[in-house]
């Protein structure tokens, strides 16, 4: 196993846990250490394992299943984990969606998006003249939608085996602890201090006067506080109380609209998982109101007729083929696709064979589509995320995607609660046509309305090889991310990747519009230049995504890796 070891020191620790002293995991010379930790991208393990943004909370998961905790005991310890040693992305102030299978084949979705606040209209980012002020929509108070991150682990509990109790102290210590931080982590702080104190109302411990550097301790005594509450008090602690108080006086202060009642009325839904064959394999992932599950099916079988092991890896033939599919996809996203609670989305004929044959029978292999001339089919009916898979020792399998959206969400954070707050209500459609902050284009089918959930890209995703656990995966990226699950399937089923080395290839994105590839800087100079020969626009950006996921091996071990592009890290046994 290769581990890369991050430049931190061990630090003199003098701290009281309070809570489970049975469940005591966290400190110098306990199962994880805060102050001294590896990340360690790629694993091998025989019983189960973590792929996470975090090599805490991917350590953390796995020490919970090695006490007697199964994948979804791990997924609600390692998310909680997240919320304190991952602000950009981790979080209990966002959202997100938990997909699984259990052993027995039963599968599990649940839906704990954030959802417009009951004050909120379709018309609320726009100003006297009709123009969309998006800077309302991304930044500060208003931009907040209800968080669902704690009724989706309350949800996610039924499924588990140990006492909520247990399963967040590991982030109670943490919280009140400290962890030290690495290179990258000192970096984004520094990165989002400014935005932090701008949108925030009172002083919080992410805001200090000199630069944070690695090696740093951030404790955080106000989130360790808000964790205990729900420790004590369950999924009220947070949605009803001191904490919800303290929610909506942040609001009240800063202009937000979200209200005790919202916070009361909060409630994490289950959604019957999409599923689909590829090329022998099952594929399952998530219904709307994600966008994601819709689009991974498209994309694959929209493709899955063309040979694509013969076309060979990132040549000029399977790249263009592979971005006319994403091009028709992202057309019907803009188009079709919404909540479902409040919009008929037409999920079986955009996932049907003849629709989608329908779809590509303008593909034209020798030049570049124009999504001018494309619009979507006709039917007559984040970037700031995390990702972790899971894999037990009894075969159960989780993939959670969470985010706040932008990284560091809408960068306000609760005063007296220690926790960043999201910034979804940009997911919506602010107007239709005008593009959110990944450039996503929508329209009526996902417009504002209270209590209604934004349409998501997030696409948690479990791939099943006769019948039996094959894969695990899932990414962060906004916009980006069905199709960086999309190209880590393909390696892998069409040109026999392993886990690893499918998630670290560099990736390409295209989302209809802007009309325009995006690649990554190592993307393949050869294939750069025939593709701009074709038509085609390509511009650079860096990393796409973070790709976390475990492949369940013939030998029945577990093959985790964790993307090279961040700090994610794998654990097991």
């Amino acid at each position: 196993m290769r581990k890369i070891l991050l430049i931190v020191g061990l630090f003199s620790l003098i701290a009281h846990v309070h809570g489970q002293t049975n469940f005591s995991i966290i400190g110098p010379g306990k199962e994880v250490n805060p102050f001294l930790y590896a990340v360690q991208k790629r694993g091998e393990f025989k019983q189960a394992a973590v792929s996470s943004a975090h090599p805490l909370a991917s350590m953390v998961g796995a020490v919970v299943m090695k006490k007697g905790g199964n994948a979804f005991d791990a997924a609600i310890a390692a998310q909680l984990v997240l919320a304190v040693v991952y602000p950009n992305a981790g979080n209990i102030g966002g959202g997100g969606f938990l997909l699984g299978r259990k052993a027995n084949g039963e599968l599990i979705g649940i839906d704990y998006r954030e959802a417009a606040p009951e004050k909120a209209n379709r018309d609320m980012y726009l100003d006297n003249n009709g123009n969309a002020q998006l800077n309302l929509s991304q930044n500060g108070h208003l931009a907040s939608g209800i968080p669902g991150t704690v009724a989706g682990l309350f949800a996610t509990l039924v499924h588990a085996k140990l006492p909520f109790a247990q399963l967040i102290q590991p982030a109670i210590d943490i919280a009140e602890m400290g962890y030290v931080l690495t290179e990258k982590e000192a970096a984004s702080l520094n990165g989002v201090k400014e935005a932090i104190a701008k949108s925030s109302t009172q002083s919080n411990v992410f805001v200090k006067s000199t630069k944070w550097k690695v090696g740093d301790t951030l404790v955080q005594k106000e989130l360790a506080s808000t964790l205990k509450r729900i420790q004590q008090e369950g999924q009220k602690g947070f949605y009803e109380g001191r904490t919800a108080e303290l929610i909506v006086a942040e609001m009240q202060r800063g202009n937000g609209i979200v209200s005790l009642n919202d916070l009361k009325n909060y409630q994490a839904k289950m959604r019957t998982p999409l599923s689909f064959n590829y090329k022998g394999h099952q594929v399952i992932s998530f219904a709307p109101p994600s966008s994601g599950g819709i689009l991974l099916a498209q994309m694959l079988k929209m493709t899955e007729r063309y040979p694509l092991n013969k076309y060979g890896f990132q040549t000029k033939k399977s790249v263009q083929l592979m971005i006319e599919a994403e091009r028709r996809a992202y057309a019907d996203r803009a188009a079709f696709m919404g909540d479902p609670d409040f919009f008929k989305v037409p999920v079986k004929t955009l996932m049907s064979d003849a629709y989608l044959t329908k779809r590509m029978s303008d593909y034209d292999s020798e030049k570049a589509g124009v999504s001018a001339d494309i619009k979507a089919g006709v039917i007559k009916e984040s970037e700031e995320t995390t990702h972790l898979s899971i894999v037990d020792a009894q075969g159960n399998m989780v993939a959670v995607t969470t985010t706040l959206n932008n990284s560091y969400g809408c960068r306000t954070v609760v005063g007296g609660a220690g926790f960043l707050l999201n910034n979804e209500m940009d997911d919506f459609s602010v107007k239709p046509g005008v593009p959110n902050m990944y450039g996503a284009i929508g329209g009526e089918a996902n417009a504002i309305q209270p209590g209604k959930r934004m349409l998501s890209s997030m696409t948690p995703t479990l791939v099943l090889k006769e019948n039996k656990p094959f894969l695990v995966i899932g990414t962060p990226g906004g916009t980006t991310i069905p199709t960086s699950v999309y190209q880590a399937i393909v390696n892998i089923i069409d040109f026999n990747m392993s886990v690893g080395d499918a998630i670290d290839k560099p990736k390409f994105h295209h989302q209809w519009l802007p009309d325009e590839v995006m690649i990554e800087n190592d993307f393949d100079a050869d294939t750069k230049e025939q593709l701009q020969k074709m038509g085609y626009k390509l511009t650079a950006r860096g990393s796409i995504g973070r790709t976390d996921g475990i492949i369940l091996l013939p030998n029945k071990r577990r093959d985790a890796a964790a993307d090279k592009r961040g700090d994610d890290s794998v654990a097991g046994f």
